[in-house]
C-alpha cells in the first residue's frame, strides 16, 4: 500500500506541478517594445504641508520631468493638466517616467500647445497585496496630494478643477477608494484609468483589513453608482502572461450598471496586440502609445484641460482601446463627403474584386453597384493593406449615374488589424446605398492590395462544437473551410467556462503563387473585450490556444468565434481539442490561492486520523500513512456542497443568518463564475498531493537537522521538572504575548514555531540514539542465548537471573514507543502550524521591511492568532500520548479535526486569513473551539506527567549475559563519540552494589556510567520539559 499511496499521490503533487508550469512558463513570449528616456529623467519632490508630512511620514508626491522641461518646473509655474500616477503592490514612484516621457515627447511634436504635468506618489514600495492595514492610509493620503496638486495652479488662466489617475496594480484599488472618503469630492477625478488592477477581489486574502477594504470600495461604487457616473474609468488586463493577477480580477464589479466603465485586455487594444506581465504593462511601448494618443484627443481644446464631457470621453476610449478605425479620432465626423468627380471611375459587376496598387499616378474610384447583389448576397466585405488613416470605402445614396458626387464615409466603420484594415456590412443595414465606392490615391513607391468580396453569411459561418472537458485531447472537433473567400467566422459551440482550454490548429492549404498575403486569426470573445490575434504566413500549420477570462453571463446568448481573415487563394482545415495541460492551468490560475486551504484541511484529517487509530490499536500511525488513510474527499465535500444547496432555500438561509455565519465561500466562488462541480475535489485531492510529499520532505528535513545537531553537541540533558506550568514557562509566554502586541504578532509565531520545531529535532534525536541502542541490545540478546546453549554454565546463577534480563527489553520498548506516538503527533502539529507561519508571513515581511519608521505593526492581523499559540504552545510542545486512552474526552478530541476540516474548506478559499484562527472569527464555533482546548489538555495527559516506567533495579553484572549485554551498550555509546571500547580488558571486577568496571580507560568509563545512569530516565524526564 505504501507504494501505491507514494505513487497516486506523487502523480497529484505533478498534475498540480503541471498546471502551475502551464501558468508560469507556457505563454507567449514578451512582444511589448520597451519605452526609452531622450534626456535623463528626474523627479521633483513637491513641499507637503507640516501637518501632512507629520501624518504620513513615510509617503511622498514627486513631479516628473526631463532635461529643460524639468528645469523650467523647478518653480512650480505649472500650466500643464495634471497626472497623478499611483504605483502598486512594491512598486515605486519611478515607473511613471514611461508615461512622463511619451507624453513629453508628443507635447513637444505640436509645440507645447497642449501637454502634461505627470505627478507620482511614493508609497514607500508598501506590499499592500499582502498586508491590507494600510491601504485606508494610502487613500487618504492620495485625497491630500490631489488637493495639493489643484493649489499649485489657482493662479493660471486655465486651472484644472480636477485630475487624471493612473493607477498600476493596487494603486487603481487605491484610486477607486477615493469615492469611499465621507469628505472626498468625486469632481476631483474626471479619468480614472488602471493597469492590472484586481478590482473584482485580493488576489491573497490574507487579512480581515485587505478583504473589508475590498468589501467598502466594490459595494460603493453597486450601491451608489450615481457617485461616480461623471468619472470614466478604464481598466486595462495583462492577458495571460500576467500570472500575478489574472486578467478577470481586473473587470470592473457592476460594469453593466456604469456606462462611462470600460473593461479590456491589453491583447485586444488596436495597435498594441500583446499580453504584458504584471510589471511591463507600465512600460509596454505599444500600450502607453495607446494610452497617450487618447489623453490627448480628450483635451478640451477651450479649457486646455481634460473634457468634462463623459459621452466623448467613452467615444475616445472605446477608439483607442476597443475599436480602431485607422482615422484621427472626431467627435462628430462628417457623414457626407464630397466625392472628386475629376478622377477615373471604374465600374465593377462581379462579386468579388482584387486589385494591386503600385506607383499609381492617378487617383482612381472602383464603384459597385448594389442592386444585382443584394438579391444573392447578404454581406460585403472589403479590406485595404495600405496603413493610413484617409478615408477609402464610400457609400453613394440613391445615385444611378456612373460616378458619385457625394458619399457617406464608411471608413469609421472599418477596424484596424495588424496587416490589414477591414470592413464587413450588412447589406440590409444600408437600404438607402445605391453603390460602394472604393477610392485608390495617387501614390509613388507605395504597393498595397485592396480586396472585396459579396457573400452569404451562412455561407462563411461553421459551427464548431469544442470537445469534452474529460476527452483529454484524445478526440477533436474538425471542420473543412473549402471556399476560397476573404472571411470565415468559425462559431466555437459550447465554449463559455473558464475551466474550458483547448489547442486549435488551422492547416492553410494554398495554390502556387509566388507572392502570398499573411493569415491573420482572431479569437472573438463578445461578452468581454478579451480578443487574441495570431498572425500567419500562409501556407502553414498554426496553433492558438483558446481558454477564457471572463466566463459568459447567466443572460448573455453569444458565441465565441474564431475569425478567420484570410487569403483568397488558400483553404482551411480547423481541428479543436482539449488542452488537459491548460486546463490544469486554469485550475491553478483561477484557484491556487485556494490550496493552502485544502491542504490544511488534508492535514487535519490525517490529526484526527491519528488520534483515532491511538484509541483503537494504542500506536500512532505515522503522518503519511495518516493522510493516506484518513484524508479522503467524500468526508469534505459532501458536506460542503450540501450546505450551499440548501443555502438555496429561504427558511436555510434565515436559519444560516439567525447562526451569524458568514456567507458560504463557495457561494461567492458561483456569483463570481469560478465554481464548478469538480473544482473543489480537484483542489481537495491537489492538497492531499502536496500535503503528502510535504510530510515526506519534513521527515526528511528533521531527519537532517537532527543529524546536524548530534554533529554539533552531545544529546541534550532532559529537563527534571514535570509540572505543566513552570514560573519559567509562565515568563516565556508572558514574554511572547508581549512581543507579538509591541512588535508584530506574526513575529511572535515565527518565535513559537522555532522554539517548538527545536524541541522536536531534540526529540527526534533522542528517539534515534535510544532506538539504535535498543536494537543493538536485542540482537545481542539473541546472540548470547545462542552461544549460552553451547556453553557449560552454572545453574544457580542462570536461574534468578534470566526472567530479569529477559523483562527489561519490553519496558523499554513500551517506553520508546510511547515518546515515538508522541512524536508523530508532533510531527503532525509542526506540519499544521508551517501553514499557518507561511500565511502569516507577509506581514512578518512588512513589518520588517518598515522596521525603521515604526516597531509596531499597526492594526496587525496575526495579533490574535499569535496570542492564541502563545496561550497554547506550552500545552502542545509538552503533551504526550501516555494516558490518551484513558482520558474520558479523548473520543471527542479525535473527532474534533473533521468538522474543523470543513470549517476550512467552508469559509476558508476567500478569506485565508481566517484559516489559523477562524474559530475565533465564527461565534457559532465557540464550542468547537473548546472541544479544540480539551484535545490539547487530553494530549498532555495531566498537569503532571505520569512516569513512563516503574524505578528498576540494577541488574547483577556478575552474570555473564548481563555483563556482556552491558558493554554491548556502552560500546554503542563510546562508538558514537569515536572511542573503541574492543581494547577493554576482558576481565573486569565487578561491584553489585556499585557497578564500576575497572579498566585501562578509567576517566570515559566513569563518564559512561554516569551517562548510563541519566538515561534510565530520558523519556520520563524529557516530558517533564
Amino acid at each position: 500500500m505504501g507504494g501505491g499511496a507514494a505513487l497516486f499521490y506523487g502523480a497529484l503533487a505533478a498534475l498540480a506541478l503541471l498546471g502551475v508550469r502551464d501558468v508560469l512558463f507556457l505563454h507567449e513570449e514578451n512582444r511589448c517594445s520597451m519605452t526609452y528616456m531622450y534626456e535623463y529623467p528626474e523627479y521633483l519632490k513637491i513641499k507637503l504641508p507640516k501637518k501632512i508630512s507629520r501624518r504620513y511620514p513615510t509617503y511622498e508626491l514627486y513631479l516628473y520631468g526631463e532635461g529643460n522641461y524639468a528645469e523650467e518646473n523647478k518653480n512650480l509655474i505649472l500650466t500643464g493638466i495634471p497626472v497623478l500616477f499611483l504605483p502598486g503592490n512594491g512598486g515605486s514612484y519611478k515607473q511613471v517616467r514611461s508615461l512622463g516621457s511619451i507624453a513629453l515627447r508628443k507635447a513637444e511634436d505640436i509645440d507645447f500647445k497642449y501637454h502634461f504635468n505627470f505627478y507620482t506618489v511614493n508609497f514607500n514600495e508598501e506590499l499592500v497585496a499582502l498586508y491590507g492595514g494600510s491601504l485606508q492610509r494610502q487613500t487618504r493620503f492620495v485625497h491630500e496630494c490631489i488637493k495639493v496638486i489643484l493649489k499649485l495652479y489657482k493662479d493660471q488662466e486655465y486651472a484644472p478643477k480636477s485630475v487624471v489617475i493612473v493607477g498600476h496594480s493596487m494603486g487603481g484599488l487605491v484610486a477607486r477608494a477615493l469615492l469611499t472618503l465621507k469628505n472626498f469630492k468625486p469632481e476631483l477625478i474626471n479619468l480614472l484609468i488602471t493597469q492590472a488592477t484586481p478590482h473584482v477581489a485580493p488576489v491573497m486574502p490574507l487579512d480581515k483589513y485587505l478583504t473589508d477594504f475590498y468589501t467598502a470600495v466594490n459595494n460603493h461604487w453597486i450601491l451608489k453608482a450615481q457617485d461616480v457616473r461623471n468619472l470614466t474609468t478604464l481598466s486595462v488586463a495583462g492577458g495571460f502572461r500576467d500570472y500575478q493577477v489574472r486578467s478577470g480580477l481586473a473587470f470592473l464589479p457592476g460594469l453593466s450598471q456604469h456606462s462611462s466603465a470600460l473593461f479590456v485586455v491589453s491583447s485586444a487594444v488596436p495597435r498594441t496586440w500583446v499580453s504584458t506581465d504584471h510589471l511591463s504593462i507600465v512600460w509596454c511601448k505599444e500600450l502607453i502609445l495607446a494610452t497617450i494618443r487618447a489623453f490627448f484627443d480628450l483635451i478640451d481644446e477651450n479649457t486646455k484641460q481634460i473634457t468634462e464631457d463623459p459621452k466623448k470621453r467613452m467615444l475616445v476610449l472605446n477608439h483607442h482601446f476597443v475599436r480602431y478605425p485607422a482615422k484621427f479620432f472626431e467627435e462628430d465626423p462628417e457623414t457626407f463627403t464630397e466625392l472628386k468627380g475629376t478622377l477615373i471611375w471604374i465600374k465593377i459587376e462581379s462579386s468579388k474584386w482584387t486589385y494591386k496598387v503600385y506607383n499609381e499616378s492617378d487617383g482612381k474610384y472602383f464603384m459597385f453597384p448594389l442592386s444585382n447583389h443584394r438579391k444573392t448576397y447578404s454581406h460585403v466585405h472589403c479590406q485595404s493593406s495600405m496603413m493610413d488613416t484617409n478615408s477609402w470605402i464610400y457609400g453613394c445614396l440613391n445615385s444611378s449615374s456612373s460616378m458619385c458626387w457625394e458619399g457617406f464615409d464608411l471608413s469609421w466603420k472599418a477596424e484596424l488589424l495588424p496587416t490589414v484594415k477591414v470592413v464587413t456590412l450588412k447589406l440590409q443595414e444600408y437600404p438607402s446605398l445605391s453603390n460602394l465606392v472604393i477610392y485608390v490615391p495617387a501614390i509613388n513607391g507605395n504597393k498595397f492590395t485592396l480586396d472585396c468580396e459579396f457573400f452569404k453569411e451562412d455561407s462563411r459561418t461553421v459551427q464548431l462544437p469544442v470537445t469534452h472537458l474529460f476527452s483529454f485531447g484524445l478526440s477533436s472537433s474538425k471542420t473543412v473551410l473549402n471556399s476560397t473567400g476573404l472571411i470565415y467566422n468559425v462559431q466555437l459551440q459550447h465554449f463559455d467556462q473558464i475551466y474550458q482550454a483547448f489547442k486549435i490548429y488551422i492547416e492553410s492549404h494554398c495554390h502556387p503563387r509566388k507572392e502570398r498575403k499573411t493569415s491573420v486569426y482572431r479569437l472573438h470573445i463578445p461578452w468581454s473585450h478579451e480578443d487574441s490575434i495570431t498572425v500567419s504566413k500562409v501556407p502553414s500549420f498554426t496553433e492558438i490556444s483558446a481558454k477564457l477570462h471572463i466566463a459568459q453571463p447567466e443572460n448573455d446568448s453569444t458565441v465565441a468565434v474564431l475569425n478567420i481573415y484570410s487569403s483568397s487563394d488558400c483553404q482551411y482545415e480547423v481541428t479543436i481539442k482539449t488542452s488537459f495541460s491548460q486546463v490544469l492551468g486554469q485550475v491553478i490560475r483561477f484557484h491556487s490561492a485556494s490550496l493552502p486551504v485544502y491542504i490544511i484541511s488534508n492535514v487535519l484529517l490525517a490529526y484526527g486520523g491519528q488520534l483515532s487509530t491511538l484509541l483503537s490499536t494504542g500506536q500512532c500511525s505515522d503522518f503519511v500513512l495518516a493522510l493516506a488513510k484518513a484524508a479522503k474527499p467524500y468526508k469534505v465535500d459532501p458536506i460542503v456542497n450540501i450546505v450551499k444547496f440548501l443555502l438555496g432555500f429561504n427558511w436555510f438561509k434565515d436559519l444560516w443568518n439567525v447562526l451569524f455565519l458568514p456567507e458560504l465561500d463557495a457561494v461567492v466562488l458561483n456569483k463570481q463564475d469560478m465554481w464548478f462541480p469538480l473544482v473543489s475535489l480537484i483542489l481537495f485531492l491537489f492538497g492531499t498531493g502536496i500535503a503528502y510529499w510535504g510530510g515526506i520532505f519534513f521527515s526528511s528535513v528533521l531527519r537532517l537537522l537532527s543529524s546536524l545537531w548530534l554533529s554539533l553537541t552531545r544529546p541534550p540533558g532532559l529537563p527534571k521538572d514535570s509540572k505543566l506550568m513552570t514560573l519559567r514557562r509562565v515568563f516565556v509566554a508572558i514574554l511572547l504575548v508581549f512581543v507579538s502586541w509591541t512588535t508584530c504578532g506574526a513575529f511572535a509565531i515565527l518565535i513559537i514555531y522555532l522554539h517548538y520545531m527545536f524541541k522536536i529535532v531534540k526529540l527526534h534525536l533522542n528517539v534515534r540514539i535510544e532506538q539504535n541502542v535498543l536494537n543493538m541490545g536485542q540482537k545481542h540478546s539473541k546472540e548470547t542465548s545462542y552461544n549460552s546453549k553451547n556453553k557449560t554454565v552454572k545453574n544457580c546463577d542462570s536461574a534468578e537471573i534470566s526472567p530479569e534480563a529477559s523483562s527489561a527489553t519490553p519496558t523499554t520498548t513500551q517506553a520508546i514507543d510511547n515518546v515515538v506516538n508522541s512524536l508523530k503527533i508532533h510531527i503532525t502539529i509542526i506540519n499544521l502550524l508551517t501553514w499557518i507561519v507561511l500565511l502569516s508571513l507577509p506581514s512578518l515581511i512588512y513589518w520588517f521591511k518598515n522596521l525603521r519608521y515604526s516597531i509596531r505593526l499597526d492594526p496587525d492581523p496575526c495579533r490574535t492568532t499569535a496570542i492564541i499559540l502563545v496561550s497554547t504552545s506550552g500545552i502542545l510542545m509538552n503533551s504526550s500520548t501516555v494516558k490518551i486512552k484513558s482520558s474520558k474526552l479523548s473520543k471527542i478530541a479525535a473527532q474534533v479535526p473533521l468538522p474543523l476540516s470543513v470549517a476550512v474548506v467552508a469559509f476558508g478559499p476567500m478569506h485565508l486569513y481566517r484559516v489559523p484562527y477562524f474559530p475565533a472569527h465564527l461565534s457559532s464555533m465557540w464550542k468547537v473551539a473548546l472541544l479544540l482546548l480539551c484535545s490539547m489538555l487530553t494530549l498532555r495527559g495531566s498537569a503532571k506527567a505520569a512516569p513512563l516506567r516503574p524505578e528498576e533495579k540494577w541488574k547483577p553484572l556478575d552474570n555473564p549475559r548481563n555483563r556482556d549485554l552491558f558493554f554491548r551498550t556502552l560500546q554503542a555509546y563510546f562508538s558514537g563519540r569515536g572511542l573503541d571500547l574492543r581494547k577493554f580488558l576482558n576481565t573486569v571486577s565487578v561491584n553489585n552494589d556499585r557497578p564500576r568496571p575497572v579498566a585501562i580507560y578509567t576517566d570515559p568509563t566513569a563518564s559512561a556510567f554516569a551517562d548510563y545512569e541519566e538515561k534510565k530516565k530520558m523519556f520520563q524526564n524529557y516530558f517533564k520539559d
